[in-house]
């Protein structure tokens, strides 16, 4: 690709020294990184794999010891840099006493934007997330879930060209889980670039065009998910509306061709699609439940050329 990657490190080092300055643990050791504008790229490990050491470097509450790294093409640490980050950690840090709208309202006013912009802002992130409805209710009486979504509100407020997600839908029920998804592939679309660790590898795999494991500090394997995935000599043949006659008339033909015959399954749905599937029919009967709402739609704001967002 010929634009300058959104994130890159190279032989990236970080290692965390006792009282005396002795080496103590290298949690980082020598990795190479490059994320491109609109790509959701997935980082993964187990825990004390190096992926928090990693992020925090990335936005530059860590100083690397070894290495290369620029973020939008410069140190992380530079202020401009910060302003176009947006960050959503593992656990959601927020006021109690705060109500939701207040929430967005001071992280808003940490970038600098006020007035009608900034309640636009708001309103729109808070009917994304799906708690428009809850906007006066104070954060601390939120469930996990809720907290989240708020999280994920605020790591947006700025309308970052960088977001990195950490367990973005740790908390969340699956009806949540899939709101994130969407607007994690919607930001994408819009020319997001968005770095997301978890530990639930089948959202990673849903939304995730490339991915990197690490282990021990190291990369251990990377590349695009669906090349990783693959399994060598193994094919999948999908048909449809096949009759008793005809499918026998097709494994006897593969058996002959093949010399032996082939395994016959039914195709299934996944357990998430089919839960989703369920849980809307149940709403379009009864009407929507207490708690959240399923907005989803992404917010108008991200959806503007940076020509519009400055006019």
């Amino acid at each position: 690709m010929s634009e300058e990657p959104v994130v890159y490190t190279k032989d990236l080092q970080k290692i965390f020294k006792d009282f005396w300055r002795r080496p103590r643990a290298r949690a980082v050791d020598g990795i190479n990184l490059e994320l491109h504008k609109g790509e959701v790229y997935g980082l993964l490990g187990p825990n004390g794999s190096g992926k928090s050491t990693t992020i925090k470097v990335l936005l530059g509450l860590l100083h690397p010891d070894g290495g290369e790294v620029k973020v939008l093409g410069k140190p992380p640490r530079d202020v401009a840099v910060k302003r176009k980050v947006g960050y959503l950690p593992e656990e959601s840090y927020l006021y109690p006493y705060l109500d939701a709208k207040e929430t967005l309202r001071f992280y808003a006013t940490l970038f600098g934007l006020e007035g009608s912009m900034r309640e636009k802002r708001i309103d729109e992130l808070l009917e994304m997330v799906g708690l428009s409805h809850t906007g006066r209710r104070r954060v601390g009486e939120f469930s996990k879930g809720m907290a989240r979504r708020i999280g994920l509100a605020q790591a947006l407020i700025n309308d970052p060209d960088l977001v990195i997600l950490d367990e973005p839908t740790s908390g969340l029920d699956p009806l949540g889980t899939r709101q994130v998804k969407d607007i994690v592939r919607a930001l994408a679309e819009k020319g997001k670039t968005v770095l997301l660790s978890s530990h639930l590898l089948a959202d990673v795999e849903d939304v995730c065009e490339r991915i990197t494991i690490l282990y021990g500090g190291k990369v251990q394997a990377s590349g695009p998910i669906r090349e990783l995935l693959q399994v060598a000599n193994h094919l999948q043949i999908t048909l449809k509306d096949l009759d008793e006659t005809q499918r026998a008339r097709l494994l006897d033909t593969l058996e002959k061709e093949l010399g032996q015959r082939p395994a016959l399954e039914p195709t299934r749905k996944d357990l998430e699609s089919f839960f989703l599937e369920v849980v809307a029919q149940a709403r379009r009967e009864s009407g929507e439940g207490s708690g959240t709402r399923a907005e989803g739609q992404l917010a108008g704001f991200l959806t503007e050329s940076e020509a519009e967002g400055q006019e």
